[in-house]
């Protein structure tokens, strides 16, 4: 709808987890790192906690797609709000067991190890990877549990991941969950972005889609952004994508603080209540000059750099990649 307007390839704040569209702060790059070698070293248990909206399925997919992970067959479940039953029978299909594996928790444990193991022999890890993990019941955690128990006598066969929001890092501090807990190898855990991270995640976006910072947002605009999204990626990107249709609609090249004002209305988001407005300083820089990049939080990722300076304030930016507001 406004590609041509603002001169994109095509649509850069789409939600769907695309991989080419993954911005690394030094967090992101770490829980990354952490998933592939979970996978590629079937360790027992890896869990990432993320707000929602942080981003987690989009890290796990890159994990998955990633050259260290080629050899890791991954059994994915997205929506594990399920019954024992369920989950027994989803199991079996997914991992292409008999049909009577499916209505025998005997048979499909019998039948996976025997799987598992082959799999083994030939070179391949086997994975189960659970996202939305928060919303398994008490008995699938535990039944998550048995599956990591199946091992040889020096490895395991079995690595699983369970990616969810906070309430699943409540939930295995449970007692009754505490053998879950114990088997848990690496953690990590992913937050919402700060100022300069929200800017670098916006500008990646709309380089890897063919455009421009500063045709399309201004600096003030995206400090508003930043604010009302609470730095929360999804949320940025809903915004973003709404403030250019309305930038297109308005022939409003770049979108200003006025559009992101009322994309927030539409949308009910407001800034933190205890956060004052953030005036962001701005520095002149000599013609020809390179823009290059220092931030005490951690570089941004590759490509994004150029679009920053550091000032004199530590965690205050000039953001010299957008428009002027």
């Amino acid at each position: 709808m406004y590609q041509r307007f603002f001169g994109f390839r095509e649509l850069p704040f789409e939600l769907t987890p695309d991989p080419r569209y993954l911005y690394l702060t030094p967090r992101y790059r770490e829980a990354l790192s952490n998933l592939q070698y979970g996978l590629s070293a079937a360790k027992t248990v890896t869990v990432l906690i993320g707000e929602a909206g942080t981003g987690k399925t989009t890290l796990l997919r890159a994990a998955l797609a990633s050259e260290r992970c080629q050899n890791v067959r991954t059994v994915y479940l997205n929506n594990p709000a399920l019954t024992r039953q369920e989950f027994v029978e989803m199991l079996a299909r997914r991992f292409e067991l008999s049909p009577e594996a499916a209505h025998s928790k005997a048979v499909l444990l019998a039948e996976l190890e025997a799987a598992l193991h082959a799999r083994r022999a030939h070179g391949e890890i086997t994975a189960l990877v659970i996202d939305e993990a928060q919303t398994l019941s008490h008995e699938l955690l535990e039944e998550v549990r048995l599956l990591a128990n199946i091992e040889t006598s020096t490895e395991k066969l079995l690595p699983l991941v369970l990616a969810g929001q906070p309430e699943l890092s409540d939930r295995l501090e449970d007692v009754g969950l505490r053998q879950l807990k114990q088997r848990v190898a690496l953690r990590c855990t992913i937050a919402p972005f700060e100022l300069a991270e929200t800017a670098s995640y916006i500008a990646h976006r709309i380089r890897i889609a063919g455009g421009e910072a500063a045709r399309a947002f201004t600096r003030e605009s995206v400090t508003l952004i930043h604010e009302h999204s609470r730095g929360i990626p999804r949320t940025i990107s809903v915004m973003c994508d709404n403030a250019l249709v309305s930038g297109f609609a308005l022939n409003r090249q770049p979108v200003d603080r006025e559009v992101i004002l009322e994309v927030a209305r539409d949308f009910q988001l407001r800034r933190p209540a205890a956060e004052a407005p953030f005036e962001m300083p701005v520095r002149e820089i000599e013609p020809n000059a390179p823009a290059s990049v220092s931030i005490t939080a951690g570089a941004p990722a590759e490509g994004t750099g150029e679009m920053f300076r550091q000032v004199a304030a530590p965690k205050r930016f000039s953001l010299f990649g957008f428009g002027r507001s």
